[in-house]
């Protein structure tokens, strides 16, 4: 006598409250976070090319921007250098974090976040990780930028405190702006669209400020413009700290503009990555 078999596959039977993974703690996220910015960290290492954008820009930009528009806008070089200095700061910190959003999105192109869909992790440390890793290029950045300047004859009058301040400053605005091109990152359809997304928010941000020029020298209506650009409080908090050694309002009005961002974008970018799994 033949004896049938069943082949049909059985019911996925569905899995009770009890036998599904608990939601990660607030010490899980950390630990998860962490482990993926050391993850970030070691394809930094294999992949040494991306540094060049923080090591070569701040030397081209402000060797370029001082000697070339030092003479016309300050008389001199000299008188130019506590100008430019904290504006090359800002800008260096927003050109350094559109990378954020560009190498996201490439990781997701290939296939990377498909394995972090099937781990028990939480849904924030894969974007949350590669942003904490991404301080160590805004740390070069600022560092060489700074002494770029000394080397040229820049003296902070803040002192070294002052200059210190200034230069956190400029890591915690960098690392805030960041975010923003993460949230670009997961919802843009290439790592093209992205780049090209992002220096059409750079761009503007960054030249229609006070970074290279004094506001009081452009017209009526760019200089309304450049006083609510949240890139010109940034460079005004950081000439406060680093040539005068003040905390003034314009401090605190950075300080709170980054919060700010964070708490927008950090969650749309969280959002939205769940969303595409």
């Amino acid at each position: 006598m033949t004896t049938l078999t069943d082949t049909r596959p059985a019911a996925a039977v569905p899995l009770s409250p009890a036998e599904l993974p608990a939601r990660p703690t607030l010490r899980d996220t950390v630990d998860q976070t962490l482990a993926m910015a050391w993850r970030s960290t070691k394809k930094m290492r294999r992949n040494p090319e991306q540094f060049f954008d923080v090591t070569i820009q701040p030397l081209l930009f402000t060797a370029m921007f001082a000697y070339i528009f030092g003479g016309a806008i300050s008389g001199s070089v000299s008188a130019y250098l506590p100008l430019i200095i904290p504006g090359i700061l800002a800008q260096t910190a927003l050109t350094s974090c559109m990378a954020m959003g560009t190498q996201l999105r490439e990781d997701m192109d290939k296939g990377v976040f498909d394995r972090f869909r099937s781990l028990p992790i939480a849904r924030i440390a894969p974007l949350a990780g590669p942003a904490l890793a991404d301080v160590i290029r805004y740390t070069i950045a600022s560092t060489l930028t700074i002494l770029v300047g000394l080397a040229m004859g820049y003296r902070p009058g803040g002192g070294v405190l002052g200059t210190l301040g200034g230069w956190l400053l400029t890591i915690v605005a960098a690392w805030s702006l960041a975010w923003i091109f993460t949230w670009l990152g997961t919802v843009a359809r290439s790592a093209q669209a992205v780049q090209g997304i992002s220096m059409l928010i750079m761009f503007p941000l960054t030249f229609l400020s006070n970074a290279f020029v004094p506001a009081e020298s452009l017209p009526g209506w760019l200089e309304a413009f450049v006083k609510v650009n949240p890139v010109s409080h940034v460079v005004t908090a950081c000439r406060d700290l680093i040539n005068e050694g003040q905390v003034t309002a314009e401090v605190g009005w950075a300080l709170l503009g980054c919060a700010a961002v964070v708490a927008i974008f950090a969650p749309l970018a969280v959002r939205s990555y769940s969303r595409k799994f």
